[in-house]
């Protein structure tokens, strides 16, 4: 019997087309049948087999850290050919790269305001807090986008990332 080498599920000899995945089958690239349960589950696909993460769960972790996590991305050896790790981890160095520069730029207007009115200063605190609450929910949320295989671009960050990529 012969399996998927991209999802692991059981093929028909006529099919041309995984059943499961729909990804196409060459007969030469066939995965042959593992032994027991234990290994079907550990056996994964193309960079899986490599460096025992997948090309989604590379993505997601490419946010992980921001910049630093980006960059390895980046650089390392399987991962630097697949566009789609290659996006996230742009992205994700961009996102934060804008994350400090906004920080940067609310400390300053918070700083102008206390030299002015210690009253408004204390007013921006609460809104301090609900966009420093925003930027950590968006960044669950794109990491919850990698690791759903979707290439979602935020609006002027995404274009940025993919035309890096070329």
């Amino acid at each position: 019997m012969a399996f998927c080498a991209n999802c692991g599920a059981a093929l028909t000899q006529t099919s041309g087309f995984c059943a499961s995945c729909g990804k196409p089958v060459v007969q030469g690239v066939l995965v042959a049948a593992p032994a027991t349960a234990s290994a079907a589950s550990t056996a994964a696909p193309g960079v899986a087999a490599a460096s025992g993460l997948t090309s989604n769960l590379a993505a997601a972790l490419a946010y992980l850290l921001g910049i630093i996590t980006g960059i390895v991305f980046l650089v390392l050896e399987p991962y630097k050919h697949d566009r789609f790790v290659r996006f996230h981890a742009m992205q994700s160095i961009l996102f934060c790269v804008a994350a400090i520069v906004f920080s940067i730029a609310w400390s300053i207007v918070v700083d102008v305001m206390i030299n002015i009115s210690a009253w408004t200063a204390m007013a921006l605190t609460p809104i301090g807090l609900v966009i420093s609450l925003g930027f950590f929910l968006f960044w669950l949320f794109l990491m919850y986008q990698a690791y759903s295989r979707r290439e979602f671009r935020i609006p002027i960050i995404g274009a940025i990332a993919a035309k890096q990529l070329g």
